[in-house]
């Protein structure tokens, strides 16, 4: 199973987990299966997040794999201007 780890007020969100073992094969998968974990978590989703997957960030990239020994990092959408 792939380690998600939350930073910043997403760890709010999943009641104070640093961090969380998911088996999703893709960020779209990994995105419904956190949603269905944390409630609270789910709107947040819905706007949009970036993920760094085993180092490398993505945006907007639903169908990026992941691993089951991935190290997956969920933060706030980047945006840029």
């Amino acid at each position: 199973m792939a380690r998600v780890y939350f930073t910043g007020n997403f760890r709010q969100l999943v009641g104070g987990d640093a961090e969380a073992s998911i088996d999703a094969s893709t960020v779209r998968d990994l995105l419904a299966r956190l949603g269905e974990r944390y409630p609270a978590l789910a709107p947040h989703l819905d706007e949009g997040v970036a993920f760094a997957i085993d180092g490398e960030i993505h945006q907007d990239a639903l169908f990026a794999p992941i691993e089951p020994d991935s190290d997956v990092h969920l933060m706030p959408k980047i945006a840029g201007g």
